[in-house]
């Protein structure tokens, strides 16, 4: 990856991309942060359709599951089905600790399942190890 890291993030609850905001700006790691708030807006940006046909392509995609319009695990199927997408690594955020969605995430080759912790003290360590995985 390169500095600063292009993540997109996939999310529907205003706290949440606000709690995710507060964890990257408190990691210090650069990134530019793109935010789509459901799963059809995810798919249009990652396929540069629409208002999206000028689009960057994200170095790492920040998945929730639980999102109006297509799912996240619809996502996931549409970004690892498609040869020019399937490499940018995914990692699923959501609150959700169903065995059925782990499952189902899992069998869709996400690269990290992630279960949203509370505060901007637990998810910023976990972000910038996440990120540095990947860089």
């Amino acid at each position: 990856m390169k500095n600063p890291v292009e993540i997109l993030l996939v999310e529907d609850s205003p706290g949440d991309i606000a709690l995710t905001e507060e964890a990257l700006k408190e990691s210090g790691l650069q990134n530019t942060l793109t935010i789509v708030t459901d799963g059809e807006q995810a798919i249009e940006y990652l396929s540069k359709r629409g208002k999206y046909k000028d689009a960057g392509s994200p170095d790492l995609i920040l998945l929730d599951l639980n999102m109006p319009k297509k799912s996240g695990h619809e996502v996931l199927e549409v970004i690892k089905d498609n040869p020019k997408l399937e490499e940018i690594p995914v990692v699923v955020l959501t609150v959700s600790e169903a065995e059925e969605d782990i499952a189902r995430a899992l069998g869709l080759k996400m690269n990290y399942y992630l279960n949203k912790p509370v505060n901007v003290q637990k998810l910023a360590p976990i972000l910038t190890t996440i990120i540095e995985l990947w860089n």
